[in-house]
């Protein structure tokens, strides 16, 4: 008998889903990145398809991909453990606070479009504008957010695998990322938006079958209104200090705003500062970027807003039912802290099956995260370093060689990380918890060098380590103060969190403004190659460089494209080239016209779009609707709760809709394309590659 309550499935259904599974996926993408390469235009073993999709990737695959790597672990765990722990407005808050930053980065896509169609990464256009030292820091803070970023998906993920079926949760910690980057190394930045699509599709499965068992099958619940009386007798039982009345069904929780400041901060440097939501950006279509991040935004919302609803306080509902894990006894702050409340809803609801459901769910989201970020640092890596500083002639092949080199560094940095972690009895609740603390200091600044003119060098290069300093400051002071000592559970407490969270990132975006006010001056060069950097970053052509003009290439007899035409490939230029010559004249075009800036009256719209939808989101969601449920202290009637879990699952529907129906309706020409290539290839022998290959190139 198992010493855990959680512990409800074996060791070989653990290692079977994180490697069976994972082991599956990867084959997966090793079918799609060789039916990509035959039948597409496109080709992984350039370093522009490996790291930007070549800029080609449509809206509603943008979306999906940005709600399935916003989706972590903590995503699912922690917004339960946030209507858990401060009852029904949790789910509210966890979805607001996060929609708002991909809502936000919509600003800096439109940027990024408008002023940057050329990079690859964040850091490079930190160095086109402020020089080595700059980038050198945005580095650092980049690598710390991606850190953080995979602590909370894989340490998260493991932890709660652990619990639920016995496996070694140091295992775990080492086989998320080794599985995950078997198949990023196969098909690139291209691979992970594909993935993210399948993992998206079983994460609404697995949503939706919680959500119509506790609303509409489970015996013991069954239906809104019965999980009405159920969260009554809850708050009369182990009710929520600091709640009126200590009733988990009102907004008005002291702490729960508390926790909702420190999540702000903490998504602002979770978005701001991880490459993997640039590079989303990066690889969108110009003309698309901002709606694909106003869908994909909130489309997100739906997830923990529906998800918490359900099995964060359905765990406070379950309680004092037999079949829930701890039964008689509630969640310890510790089971609670490693985000433990939807697995014990699950287990309630389901029992070894709900266990099952809930660890392939999870095994979803972290995977799906987990590729992003590999990619992302390997970005960081391959054009940040290598091109750079060590070989800036370098081959698209010896790119994409070096993206392969960082997936593999960053996984196994990654796991010893999270194995540290684990060690020193940190969670998934802590990291995300402090994460604003550490690298929250370089978000606004980094915003404001897309966002403001007149941002300065100066400002660019300490508003972030004064930020960082002083909320480090503030972090050790205030938990000494008011805890006594420093532990990791003190340093922990939401309370002293929001201390050093709150000032690294306001202190950083005030030195921002006031050293920008002093110290006006930029960095300028007037060394060629830097010039020529900054050109290909803003996509304006060198006047040695000429577009490339498509015409149809070369090809054997049989119809297959010749392959002496990759065999020697041209060096690349010492600036951050991103149309890489690839010997395919076709796939040269195609690459040089995504990188065109976008022209002045579609900047002008889309940064419009972007502003005015910021600013309603923010008047509704996050002030007027929150605020108003928490300054009258209204506990919900049943009718009241009835109508927010009908709009709740409703979110999720559209959601679904958004992430799931939407991309394969827009990708269908390609999808046919492909399916009509292997048709060919079956019937004549290999002339369907041939085929899809010009109408991809009559398409473009």
């Amino acid at each position: 008998m198992s010493s855990s309550p959680f512990q409800v499935l074996p060791q070989s259904a653990g290692y079977g889903i994180v490697v069976g599974i994972g082991a599956f996926f990867a084959l997966l993408m090793l079918s799609l990145t060789y039916l990509q390469n035959r039948y597409t235009s496109y080709s992984t073993r350039q370093a522009e398809e490996f790291s930007t999709a070549s800029r080609s990737v449509k809206p509603g695959l943008i979306a999906a991909g940005i709600v399935s790597s916003w989706t972590w672990s903590a995503t699912l765990l922690t917004s339960s453990t946030f209507a858990y722990s401060y009852g029904i407005g949790g789910a509210m808050w966890y979805g607001a606070m996060g929609t708002w930053q991909i809502l936000l980065f919509a600003l800096i896509a439109v940027k990024i479009k408008g002023k940057a169609p050329g990079a690859h990464t964040f850091p490079e256009i930190v160095l086109a504008r402020h020089g080595k030292v700059a980038h050198a820091t945005y580095l650092f803070f980049g690598w710390a957010t991606n850190m953080l970023v995979g602590a909370c998906l894989v340490l998260g993920g493991s932890q709660v695998v652990a619990a639920l079926s016995g496996m070694n949760v140091y295992a775990a910690c080492f086989l998320i990322p080794l599985v995950v980057a078997i198949y990023v190394i196969a098909g690139g930045l291209r691979s992970t938006f594909i993935a993210d699509y399948a993992h998206t599709v079983i994460l609404f499965v697995a949503i939706f079958v919680f959500g119509f068992t506790i609303y509409c099958k489970s015996e013991t619940v069954g239906s809104p209104a019965r999980f009405y009386e159920l969260l009554q007798e809850a708050s009369a039982e182990i009710p929520i200090a600091g709640n009126r009345d200590g009733s988990y069904l009102t907004m008005k929780s002291n702490n729960g705003l508390v926790f909702a400041i420190d999540l702000l901060v903490a998504g602002f440097s979770t978005v701001w500062l991880d490459q993997a939501y640039w590079q989303r950006a990066i690889a969108s279509q110009p003309e698309t970027s901002v709606k694909a991040y106003l869908f994909g935004g909130m489309a997100w919302y739906g997830i923990p807003f529906g998800f918490a609803t359900m099995m964060g306080l359905g765990c406070a509902a379950l309680t004092n039912t037999p079949s829930f894990p701890t039964y008689p006894d509630p969640l310890s702050m510790e089971q609670n802290g490693a985000g433990l409340s939807s697995p014990a809803t699950a287990i309630a609801l389901l029992g070894s099956s709900g266990a099952g459901l809930m660890l392939l769910l999870l095994f979803m989201a972290v995977t799906s995260s987990t590729s992003a970020e590999l990619i992302a640092v390997s970005s960081l890596i391959t054009f940040d370093i290598y091109k750079t500083y060590i070989r800036p002639q370098a081959t698209s092949r010896e790119l994409v060689r070096v993206s392969h080199y960082g997936i593999v560094i960053y996984g196994l940095v990654l796991a010893a990380f999270c194995c540290g972690l684990n060690a020193g009895n940190a969670n998934l609740t802590w990291i995300l918890t402090i994460l604003g603390v550490i690298v929250g200091g370089a978000a606004i600044p980094l915003g404001l060098v897309l966002l403001w003119s007149r941002m300065s060098t100066v400002a660019t290069l300490f508003a972030p380590w004064i930020g960082f300093t002083g909320g480090l400051i503030a972090w050790f002071v205030v938990t000494s103060k008011r805890s006594g000592s420093i532990s990791v559970e003190t340093t922990g407490d939401v309370t002293n969190a929001v201390a050093g969270n709150i000032t690294s990132w306001a202190l950083g975006g005030i030195m921002a403004v006031a050293l920008s006010l002093v110290f006006p001056k930029k960095f300028q060069s007037t060394d060629p190659e830097v010039i020529a950097r900054n050109n290909k970053i803003s996509g304006q052509t060198n006047p040695t460089e000429q577009a490339v003009e498509p015409h149809s290439p070369s090809e054997s007899e049989n119809g297959q494209v010749s392959e002496k035409q990759t065999i020697e490939e041209p060096l690349s230029s010492s600036a951050p080239d991103t149309i890489v010559p690839t010997g395919n004249d076709v796939v040269d075009f195609l690459e040089s016209k995504h990188v065109q800036p976008l022209n002045a009256e579609e900047y002008r719209k889309a940064n419009r779009l972007a502003v005015v939808f910021n600013c309603v989101f923010l008047l509704v969601a996050i002030i007027l609707v929150p605020f108003t449920f928490f300054g009258t202290e209204w506990i919900f009637t049943e009718a009241g709760f009835t109508g927010w879990v009908v709009v709740s699952f409703l979110w999720v529907w559209c959601s679904m809709c958004i992430c799931v129906i939407w991309p394969v309706v827009e990708s269908w020409p390609t999808i046919w394309r492909i399916g009509k290539g292997l048709v060919k290839d079956t019937v004549t022998g290999g002339k369907g590659k041939a085929d899809a290959r010009e109408a991809a190139a009559a398409q473009a």
